[in-house]
């Protein structure tokens, strides 16, 4: 395992395989949580990567399950020690969503659905500031500052060089006409948003107020891909308190058919583009009408 692997990842495949093992030996969590003498919930947590595991945790539990493999026992408490190591983002101290940027960061695609505002990862660093300002009114402005620090950085993976991340994102109308900061900001944000656009790695598409009810009504999500065949795929759904990740194949599967519908329902990436320059033009209009509708529809 090369020493880039960062520890979120490392966590996940140690898991994936403790939950491998604890199936093959035939025993339920509950079973190893008492035979243990902890709580059924850790064991769930441990086999999911969401927490840290020590070598010798992991040693108890490769014996409970019968595991006379040296060599895998070895590699298992390896990882274990592995996964104490730090990432980039936790040098910016405590991010509540330090476990999505793990992931953000290993993946090799994403699949997102945004009906409020533009996406993190396409943001300009004006919009990330309001954003940021406006939906954390409780930061610091240290705090504040950090987390645009943050968000920044992350934007790095949508570099031109060596393997740029695979970015699919369908943002509803209402992301483009809410006016975030000013509208100078957004004539910035949606000039961004274009030359991003043109990129070979990423594709945007809009989905205008016109189609009506749709499977991404309920709110945002995001499907990560992972190049490595023992990282499952991760829906990620964003909420102000605690996010949710979904790993089971049958939460995956039905995600991605819900993108797909969506993404069938959207503009297609060349009217996308016209719709945001239609759009452009409203901000640059002295008679501003931010909820202006646009006479582009997915079938114009």
């Amino acid at each position: 395992m090369g020493v880039d692997i960062n520890p979120t990842v490392i966590r996940r495949r140690l898991g994936s395989e403790l939950r491998r093992l604890r199936q093959a030996g035939g025993m339920t969590t509950q079973q190893v949580a008492e035979r243990l003498l902890i709580s059924q919930p850790k064991i769930s947590l441990l086999e999911n990567g969401r927490r840290l595991i020590k070598p010798r945790d992991v040693r108890d539990l490769c014996r409970l399950y019968g595991v006379h493999d040296q060599r895998l026992v070895d590699d298992l408490m390896r990882l274990a020690g592995e996964s104490g190591r730090q990432g980039w983002w936790n040098t910016y101290g405590d991010i509540p969503y330090g476990a999505y940027i793990g992931l953000e960061a290993e993946a090799t695609a994403i699949r997102t659905y945004e009906p409020l505002v533009i996406p993190g990862l396409l943001q300009t660093p004006a919009y990330a500031r309001e954003v940021i300002a406006g939906t954390i009114p409780q930061a610091t402005v240290e705090q504040a500052a950090t987390r645009l620090r943050v968000r920044l950085r992350r934007q790095g993976r949508l570099g031109v060089g060596g393997d740029p991340l695979r970015l699919w994102a369908v943002l509803d109308e209402s992301a483009l006409r809410r006016v975030v900061g000013s509208r100078e900001i957004m004539r910035e944000q949606l000039e961004h948003l274009t030359h991003l656009g043109a990129r070979p790695h990423i594709t945007v598409q809009v989905l205008p107020h016109g189609v009506g009810a749709h499977p991404g009504v309920s709110g945002q999500f995001s499907l990560l891909e992972f190049a490595d065949a023992t990282d499952a795929s991760v829906v990620y759904l964003e909420r102000f308190t605690s996010d949710l990740y979904l790993e089971k194949r049958s939460d995956v599967r039905l995600y991605s058919d819900l993108y797909a519908h969506v993404q069938a329902r959207a503009l297609s990436p060349q009217r996308t583009v016209q719709f945001i320059t239609e759009t452009l033009k409203a901000y640059a209009d002295t008679e501003f009408v931010p909820n202006a509708g646009s006479s582009l529809r997915p079938d114009a």
